[in-house]
């Protein structure tokens, strides 16, 4: 299907990333997605004279059928003659581990293979399917527009080459070029939000309101994403030229953009510093507009804000 490899090339290319001699580190679960990523990559090699490597989790959460994943893509990597690293985790898991903690593991490798082979980028396979279903779930979580712009096509050394290719264009290129690969039957249980969000909720969605909403979701993620950059580019601007940020300075900003600011007056103090939701860059500018006194303090995760006056305070929370 030269269309769908067309398709996935000009997208990649629009972000600049694929160019001759680059090297790649592939996340292949052996999964219909990740399968069909791989495949392309091999298309692409000889154009671009590209270099591959394969990288590959063993979570060992599924007994014989992680086995048999593993081995799966080591034979692709055999077959193709690309290397191949993969981590392997103990079995017997006493504890549930979430999808955060899973997806943490998963990307912390994929980024000590990159540097350790001195690559340029990680691709994974997450598709238009995968982006509808995570904006589905920020929204039911709460996110403000930050994280409604979902997944993007790259972030940071990380790329999403089909990211506008539907699951079902990923099933019709597997039977054009009659590609074999793996089923993970948990895929289907409900134990994780994902899961549900998939096999429930947008099924239903589809049959009873809209059989167009994973296109209408991942639309709305790139208009957010257009959205975020555009405030972005201007809050930038201003940070570069203000050394000091007092509350009156923020208060003649529009409401998204003090938001922005103090995000940033809070990152520079801990650069690690995750916000679970918009309520809580919420609570920060409720203190910077009372009026009840001048002196306001909030506290959220390790760090607390303390409005004296015109003057912002972070410091961390003993």
């Amino acid at each position: 299907m030269v269309a769908f490899v067309k398709k996935v090339q000009n997208d990649i290319s629009e972000y600049a990333f694929l160019k001759k001699d680059r090297k790649f580190v592939l996340g292949v679960s052996g999964g219909p997605d990740s399968s069909v990523m791989l495949d392309v990559f091999l298309k692409l090699k000889q154009k671009y004279s590209l270099e591959l490597i394969i990288a590959h989790v063993n979570y060992n959460l599924r007994g014989d059928d992680s086995e048999k994943d593993e081995e799966f893509v080591r034979k692709l990597a055999r077959k193709n003659g690309l290397p191949i690293a993969v981590l392997k985790l103990k079995k017997n898991q006493k504890k549930a581990i979430s999808e955060e903690k899973l997806r943490n593991i998963r990307y912390t490798f994929f980024e000590e293979v990159r540097m350790k082979h001195g690559f340029d980028f990680i691709s994974v396979g997450h598709t238009l399917d995968d982006q509808a279903e995570t904006v589905l779930m920020r929204l039911i979580r709460g996110s403000g527009l930050k994280g409604l712009r979902a997944m993007q096509i790259k972030n940071g050394k990380i790329i999403r080459p089909m990211l506008n290719i539907s699951r079902k264009e990923i099933l019709e290129y597997i039977k054009e070029n009659k590609l074999k690969y793996r089923i993970d039957k948990s895929n289907n249980e409900t134990v994780f939000f994902r899961n549900k969000i998939r096999n429930d909720l947008i099924p239903q969605i589809e049959k009873k309101y809209n059989p167009k909403i994973k296109g209408n979701l991942a639309n709305m993620a790139k208009f957010f994403s257009e959205d975020f950059a555009a405030i972005e580019y201007f809050v930038d601007d201003l940070w570069k030229k203000e050394a000091v940020w007092g509350v009156e300075k923020i208060l003649k900003l529009p409401l998204a953009m003090q938001k922005r600011i103090l995000e940033k007056i809070l990152l520079k103090k801990n650069p690690k510093l995750q916000l679970a939701d918009f309520s809580q860059i919420d609570s920060f500018i409720r203190a910077l507009h009372s009026v009840k006194g001048k002196n306001q303090s909030v506290i959220c995760a390790n760090l607390k804000m303390i409005r004296k006056g015109d003057k912002i305070d972070v410091r961390f929370v003993n």
